[in-house]
Parts: C-alpha cells; structure tokens; sequence
C-alpha cells in the first residue's frame, strides 16, 4: 500500500492559493486570445498582465496549446455551474428544463469570449476528434435524457424519442449562440429565450383537456 503523507498546516492554503491563480491565468487568457486569437496571443504578454512571470504560466500549462485548451474547458465549466444552480433552485421538472434553457442563453449573453474561443476552437486544433464544447454536451447529456423521460411518462410531455428531443433543444440552443454572436443581434439571447420556449412549447408540450381554463400568461399546462 502507498503510504499517505501526514496532512501538514500549510497545506490546504497552499492548494488553495494554487487553484486561485489558476483560475486567474484562465481568466486573463481567455480574453487574451478571445480578442488576439490563439496565433497571435503572446504568453509573455498574459503574464506581464498579471504580473508574474512566463515560467509561472507554463508551470500551470506547459504549452500554449493546453493553455488555451484549458482557457475553453473552463468555459464550459462555468456554463455547467450557472446552469445547474439555476435548475437546482426549481422544483417542477418543466420548470427546471426552462431554467436550463434560459441560464445557457444568459451565459453566454454574459461571456461572448466564450464563443470565440468555439470558433477559434475549431479553427485552430482540426486534428482534434471532438470539440470541448461537444465532449462536455456528451458527459451532462444523461441527466436530461432522464429528466425528459420522467416528464413524458408523467404526460406532462408528448411522448417522442427522448434521444431526437434532446438534440433538438441542444442543436436550437448553440444555433441560437452562434446567430447571435455573428449577426449581432440587438435582442439579447435572454430576451429570444421567452420566444423560443413558446415554439418549443407549442410543439412537445400536451393539448389541455377539452374545456380547461387557459394557463397564466399563456402558459401550457
């Protein structure tokens, strides 16, 4: 057996200390190359910002390549929290499916950089099997599968193959993304949200019985 380290006073600051500049490089390097690109981002020059040295960055990240791979990981990172504290303050399971929606336009109305780095992303590492944004799509696609599927067999959604559904709200929701962040939309991707749910809504949600009373402000039951 390997043996355990005895835990010294020093230690959980320490890691803590190393996590925070962590982030802090990832922070600063995402602007860097949302707004030079990942050719002409200067290492030297993300450093200089804050006010370390190069040697310090590539003890984090050895190599300009895992710099920025990490700079789009933790991008989806962040999306993955603001949309789980987002469904976990919802009860309803629709209501917790339209929080998600909603958190995940409002992400990214919040961090366009996150975007570039997509299509940078692309551009840069074709050699790449699968994109971040697409391996993160994959590892959280679980739970709504299972989330939509409790709902259909609940009636409080059309029965359909779940598979088909999850990736049309998914494809709708980064199509959506990608719109807006070339055509440069006036309409806020929060602001297109309430639209988009009331097309999706009208086409997976079930009819009202005959002779029910309307929903508030329109709302399919």
């Amino acid at each position: 057996m390997h043996r355990v380290a005895a835990a010294t006073p020093g230690r959980p600051k320490e890691s803590g200390r190393a996590e925070a500049r962590r982030e802090q490089i990832l922070k600063e390097a995402t602007a860097a190359f949302a707004q030079h690109g990942f050719s002409s981002t200067d290492v030297q020059a993300i450093a200089d910002t804050l006010t370390i040295g190069k040697g310090t960055v590539y003890r984090y990240f050895p190599t300009k390549r895992d710099l920025f791979l990490a700079a789009v990981d933790r991008g989806m990172r962040l999306l993955g929290e603001c949309i789980d504290e987002a469904v976990e303050a919802q009860s309803d399971p629709l209501a917790q499916v339209e929080a998600g929606f909603r958190s995940y336009l409002a992400f990214f109305d919040a961090h366009p950089e996150v975007v570039e780095l997509f299509v940078q992303e692309r551009a840069a590492f074709r050699d790449r099997e699968q994109s971040t944004y697409f391996v993160h799509k994959e590892q959280d696609i679980a739970r709504w599968h299972s989330l939509l599927s409790e709902m259909m067999k609940s009636g409080q959604l059309r029965a359909m193959p779940v598979a088909e559904l999850t990736d049309f709200i998914s494809d709708h929701l980064y199509g959506m993304v990608f719109t807006n962040h070339f055509s440069g939309r006036k309409r806020t991707l929060a602001e297109q949200a309430g639209s988009a749910l009331r097309i999706i809504h009208a086409g997976i949600l079930p009819e009202p019985p005959s002779g029910a009373a309307p929903t508030p402000k329109g709302r399919r039951p």
